[in-house]
């Protein structure tokens, strides 16, 4: 049965196909990392662009730097369903705002293109953060709500909605809800004043990767043959491994490190854009 939000990859190594068979459940595949970034060449960046009248944060220059690593190396925007690997048809990260009407915490879904530029992401962002503030509900919490008045339905109804995304048949409407239907969900523990998390990741939905951005801190680092201390801004990562190997993964961070160094490399749409579909 075809899915709405992928399609079929076949073009994965023996290793790759037998994985999700030994692995069936995604809690057992997942890897973790903290990665490191570098916070100054950010943060002088943020306020060069603010002086510019643009407002940029953190956040937006993170998610940036992985829709651009995903045009590079799609295999980040695959996922596994019911023992099969599926090359995503979209880009999409979620991510958790506060309300202001009712200073509760909602969660939403945001579509990238592969030739967004810093500047494409930075917009949506800031658009769907506003959006999502003023307004009293999105539809997530739509979905959330009706599931929820009907508390005595809730375990059947999840249970069948469970066993249609297992079997492709969960509606594309709501797939296009979903919070657990994603390429990647991020969350700013920084702006909370809290440090990175291991975040799990769901067995419900498609989700490949979570990373957590937490507070700042200063780690040693060798200079001109000294030791210094350098500020990171540390992002912890949960992912996949069925998606992909570990060198491929670690290409991966590798090219986000680079894109966050330089976040003027991102001002342009890429030269080249690598797809599964």
């Amino acid at each position: 049965m075809p899915r709405k939000d992928g399609k079929r990859f076949k073009g994965t190594d023996m290793m790759y196909t037998i994985a999700p068979y030994i692995m069936d459940k995604r809690c057992d595949a997942c890897n973790s990392i903290t990665v490191y970034i570098p916070y100054e060449p950010m943060h002088e960046y943020i306020l060069k662009k603010r002086a510019e009248g643009i407002k940029m944060s953190h956040l937006s220059l993170i998610i940036a730097a992985y829709v651009r690593t995903a045009a590079k190396y799609p295999a980040i925007n695959r996922f596994v369903v019911n023992r099969r690997i599926y090359s995503r048809n979209e880009l999409i990260v979620a991510m958790v705002v506060q309300r202001a009407i009712d200073a509760q915490s909602t969660m939403g879904k945001l579509s990238f293109e592969l030739t967004d530029t810093v500047f494409d992401v930075n917009e949506k962002i800031n658009d769907y953060i506003e959006t999502n503030r003023q307004e009293d509900s999105n539809k997530t919490d739509d979905i959330m709500r009706k599931l929820t008045k009907f508390a005595f339905l809730l375990g059947p109804v999840v249970g069948l909605l469970k066993w249609m995304d297992k079997h492709g048949l969960l509606p594309k409407a709501i797939i296009d809800a979903s919070p657990f239907h994603t390429s990647m969900v991020v969350s700013n523990l920084a702006s909370i004043r809290t440090n990175h998390i291991f975040h799990h990741i769901y067995d419900f939905g498609t989700v490949g990767q979570i990373i957590t951005m937490g507070n700042s801190e200063m780690r040693p680092k060798q200079k001109d043959g000294e030791i210094v201390l350098e500020r990171n801004m540390p992002l912890g990562v949960v992912c996949d491994e069925r998606i992909a190997s570990g060198g491929y993964y670690a290409k991966c961070f590798h090219e986000m490190e680079r894109l966050l160094a330089h976040p003027e490399l991102m001002e342009e749409p890429p030269k080249e854009v690598n797809t599964d579909f």
